[in-house]
């Protein structure tokens, strides 16, 4: 981008983060959706409970898994901004499946499929499939937004703080996201009066929200940036998965997004559990708190503690264009093994919730180390890169498989220190670009004018 366009360089920036916003907005409204659909969609349900719960957050982050490669190769195709406005169009009809399982548990409350002794209603499965849509969405908007951000010459900014500064805005949309839930959709009930019928309004509303967000982004300037993709006079000679770094880097976003819906979605349900025991899970002395009017529950505010967390993090690491991502990693992951450990060992969820701060920055530090130097190979390496995001659908279900196996979660949280130890394995080891061609192409790569 040439001198003299500086004038506008902010707008698409700008248009990026605030969907960047509704990304992580509706990432955690999909999880949080686990504790009120065990009470409104399962109740009679006991052997597979907690499987059938976690399968929520397993089809959101299998539309990563099937639809990430399909991202890289439309912006190879048709643009960034044609494959925005597409992501876009699919995260409408998830938000409108969601709406349609509420009105067919609704309208149809005999529609069950029995598993075993398990009685599950059709709605749920239509809610499933809305959840698989609204992840294929999000993984690819993330496909556009990631190496946009990354390669965009903003003037006085380095591409780990770009990609710091729109995940402090993600931030702010996953940590509103429980008080959204508890306080809108399902207005403040307890938890065992949710209901199915209370779905269907707030997320009609939603789709035309995205149906207006596309209509704003469509009268955008979205420029291209050159160096970035495959064009039609050029022609990748090698796979992508061919440079090391990159293919380690995908493995370590799996064990990191892993590590972070793990917490973020299944705290609610141990501490669910925690209180149908009688256990001592209060805040300072409150079984509930109110904010701005609103009544939150325990599990609520675990998971708004957990996300507000990674908000904080992100927002104090966006404000330094000065920061050494593999050393930075390798800090953040050795010190949440340990945090996470700790709170296993205790069973204490307040420990848990705060390894949100240090999970803030990891997904800039791995993303950033993973494209290192690979020049025209950026959009098709960040659609394999977000296939990794499937880790959010592995992880949490196997924990809850363990936990209906124990009869506990407690000792669930192993699989997060198992996540935290391989992301620091990458930083150690993994990240290092060793392939002559990628080593070249960061001489290639768009510059940063700060």
């Amino acid at each position: 981008m040439n001198q003299s366009s500086r004038r506008s360089t902010m707008a698409p920036f700008v248009v990026l983060t605030f969907i960047y916003f509704i990304v992580g907005f509706l990432t955690t409204v999909n999880g949080q959706f686990q504790g009120p659909m065990k009470v409104a969609f399962l109740s009679r349900t006991d052997e597979l409970r907690n499987t059938l719960t976690t399968l929520i957050s397993f089809f959101f982050f299998l539309g990563y898994l099937v639809n990430s490669s399909t991202g890289g190769k439309w912006i190879d195709r048709r643009g960034y901004k044609t494959t925005l406005l597409r992501a876009l169009g699919v995260m409408t009809g998830g938000l409108l499946l969601y709406a349609l399982s509420s009105w067919i548990t609704v309208r149809f409350p005999a529609a069950a499929v029995e598993l075993g002794s398990d009685v599950v209603p059709w709605g749920y499965f239509i809610f499933l499939a809305g959840s698989f849509l609204m992840g294929t969405s999000a993984a690819l908007l993330q496909v556009v937004i990631n190496p946009y951000v990354a390669a965009y010459s903003l003037p006085g900014t380095t591409p780990v703080q770009r990609m710091n500064i729109v995940c402090a805005v993600n931030s702010v949309g996953t940590t509103v996201a429980p008080f959204f839930v508890t306080g809108v959709v399902f207005a403040g009930v307890a938890m065992e009066m949710v209901a199915p019928g209370q779905l269907m309004v707030p997320f009609i509303v939603m789709a035309g929200c995205i149906v207006l967000t596309a209509g704003v982004s469509a009268m955008m300037p979205l420029p291209d940036i050159e160096g970035t993709r495959e064009t039609g006079d050029s022609r990748l000679p090698r796979s992508v998965w061919s440079f090391r770094h990159l293919a380690l880097g995908v493995m370590a976003i799996f064990f990191y997004v892993g590590a972070e819906v793990s917490v973020g979605v299944n705290v609610n349900l141990h501490a669910m559990q925690m209180i149908e025991q009688g256990d001592e899970l209060k805040f300072f002395g409150l079984d509930n708190i109110v904010i701005s009017g609103l009544q939150l529950g325990i599990p609520a505010l675990l998971a708004t503690l957990y996300w507000g967390g990674m908000m904080v993090g992100r927002l104090v690491f966006s404000c330094f264009n000065k920061v050494d991502p593999r050393r930075l990693l390798i800090f953040l992951t050795s010190a949440g093994t340990v945090v996470v450990g700790l709170a296993m060992v205790a069973d204490n969820l307040w420990l848990l919730v705060s390894v949100g701060l240090l999970h803030s920055v990891m997904w800039g530090c791995i993303f950033t180390l993973a494209v290192a130097g690979l020049g025209r190979y950026t959009s098709k390496a960040s659609g394999v890169f977000m296939m990794g995001v499937f880790g959010g659908a592995v992880f949490p279900v196997l924990q809850g498989i363990i936990a209906d196996a124990l009869g506990d979660w407690q000792w669930t949280w192993s699989v997060v220190v198992v996540c935290e130890l391989v992301m620091l394995a990458y930083a150690l080891w993994g990240c290092a670009v060793k392939d002559p061609e990628a080593l070249d192409n960061i001489h290639l790569a768009p510059s940063d004018p700060g």
